[in-house]
C-alpha cells in the first residue's frame, strides 16, 4: 500500500509498503497506534509508546480552527488511508499524498518558551 512516511528531522517520502502488522511495527519502531486528526479517512500510524520511550519529536499537529498545537507525535510514523467500510489500511489516494507531502513537508522542531510549546518549522533540509 502506498503511504506517506515521515522520519523524525527528515522531509516526507512516499513509500510502498506491505499490510503485515510486523512491518508497520518496524516502520514505526514498536506497537502501532492510529491517530485520526484529519477531515478525510486517512490515519497517523506512530508509535504507541514513542513519547514515554523518549523517541524524538517529530511533527506537530494543529487544530485545524485556532491553529493550536494540540499534540505532537515522538518517532518516525506514515499515514495511510483507513476506509471505514474495512478492517484494514490502505493506500492513500494521488490527492492525500500530494495533501499530506505538503503539510508535513517540513521537519519541525519544538521550544518550550513562557509555558508554551512552540513550533519552528525546519525549511533549510
Amino acid at each position: 500500500m502506498r503511504v506517506v512516511y515521515i522520519e523524525a528531522g527528515k522531509r516526507p517520502e512516499v513509500r510502498d509498503i506491505g499490510h503485515s502488522l510486523k512491518e508497520m511495527q518496524k516502520l514505526v519502531g514498536g506497537y502501532i497506534e492510529t491517530i485520526h486528526p484529519f477531515n478525510d479517512t486517512a490515519v497517523i500510524v506512530c508509535n504507541e509508546e514513542g513519547k514515554i520511550n523518549g523517541l524524538p519529536l517529530n511533527r506537530g499537529l494543529m487544530h485545524p480552527e485556532t491553529g493550536e498545537l494540540y499534540e505532537i507525535i515522538a518517532g518516525n510514523f506514515f499515514i495511510c488511508d483507513a476506509p471505514v467500510d474495512s478492517d484494514e489500511f490502505a493506500g492513500l489516494s494521488d490527492m492525500q499524498v500530494e495533501i499530506y507531502m505538503e503539510q508535513f513537508k517540513y521537519p519541525e522542531s519544538f521550544i518550550m518558551e513562557n509555558g508554551k510549546i512552540t513550533v519552528i518549522k525546519c525549511t533549510d533540509n
